[in-house]
């Protein structure tokens, strides 16, 4: 499993994740991500590259746009359409404005898989989510909770710092974490506040929290992205050990931060994992593999689907300083 050098135009770039020539009859699958250049799907992409290794007969192309706008997701999917892939696996920008874009492509036989940030069901026939939301919820406010109790303070003010305002599954976490919020007294939520998945703009959002916020005790950042930004804005104000940042993200990118003392503890699922599975089932749905409310994910087991075809693939798991630089090696 190799980092692929990505190769951007102004708008949209893309790597073969086999190797050697593609033969004819390969079952494409256009694996597109929020952005390209980000850590989680950068792993996530390692992981189709496995999934297609194993399955022998798959060419996975992974794209997406520069930056995190559907607009971009949708030009790359119309080149992917272009390309008569056989199937598109997305992770998505906009819950309802990949749908006209990916209707076309299943109208023309492509068979269309969400997972990580899920579209509306109409643009797709199965969304594979990392692990249930409300899991991930409690998560992270048990999480912040940890946090708030390790700067000494019984009571705080947090703040959410996360993604893009559309973004599907961030919406959904923020929503189940606001349904736990009123079994934690001791839990102020001051304001929720939008990075868009960039370092410069999450970092100055998490700077601007801390200077609005004086009683701020700890920043929820449920993105790999933001939760770095974050400790690094903790860390440059001097507020190690004063606010604490928890949330979601890679072992790899935050290990430093919990040796600094900026993060005590966070979670993520495996992000290779998740590349493997939703390369998995979208494989599978192009070799009509699918039986009724289940479909095959190799190594990973059987997808359970409900009513709508959304499927949870783990529960989200605990870093700390007793495991982090383990995972850091992996992930």
């Amino acid at each position: 499993m190799v980092l692929k050098k990505l190769m951007a135009s102004a708008v949209v770039a893309a790597t073969l994740a086999t190797s050697g020539l593609a033969q004819a009859d390969d079952v494409r699958i256009g694996l597109v991500v929020k952005a390209l250049g980000i850590g989680f799907f950068e792993a996530a992409n390692k992981g189709a590259q496995t999934a297609a290794k194993e399955l022998g007969d798959v060419q996975v192309i992974y794209t997406g746009p520069t930056s995190t706008t559907a607009e971009g997701q949708i030009e790359v999917i119309n080149s992917l359409v272009a390309q008569k892939v056989d199937a598109i696996a997305v992770s998505a920008n906009d819950t309802d404005a990949l749908v006209p874009i990916l209707k076309k492509a299943q109208q023309r036989g492509i068979k269309v898989v969400s997972w990580d940030s899920g579209v509306a069901t109409d643009g797709r026939e199965i969304h594979l989510n990392p692990s249930s939301n409300d899991l991930i919820g409690q998560m992270c406010i048990t999480l912040a909770d940890e946090a708030l109790k390790a700067t000494g303070a019984e009571q705080g003010d947090i703040a959410i710092l996360s993604a893009t305002p559309t973004s599907t599954n961030q919406n959904i976490w923020i929503e189940e974490m606001k349904k736990v919020l009123p079994q934690y007294a001791n839990l102020n939520l001051v304001a929720t506040v939008y990075g868009d998945d960039l370092a410069d703009k999450s970092y100055r959002e998490a700077v601007g929290l801390l200077k609005s916020y004086p009683d701020l005790k700890v920043i929820v950042a449920p993105t790999s992205v933001g939760i770095v930004a974050a400790a690094q804005a903790v860390q440059d104000q001097g507020l190690t050990g004063k606010v604490y940042v928890t949330g979601l993200g890679l072992p790899s990118e935050l290990a430093g931060h919990v040796d600094a003392g900026t993060v005590k503890s966070f979670a993520i699922w495996n992000p290779i994992d998740l590349g493997y599975s939703a390369t998995m089932i979208a494989y599978n749905l192009v070799k009509g593999n699918r039986n009724g409310d289940t479909i095959d994910m190799g190594n990973m087991g059987i997808a359970h689907l409900d009513k709508e075809g959304n499927a949870a693939m783990a529960k989200p798991f605990v870093y700390n300083a007793s495991n982090v630089h383990e995972f850091e090696k992996v992930f």
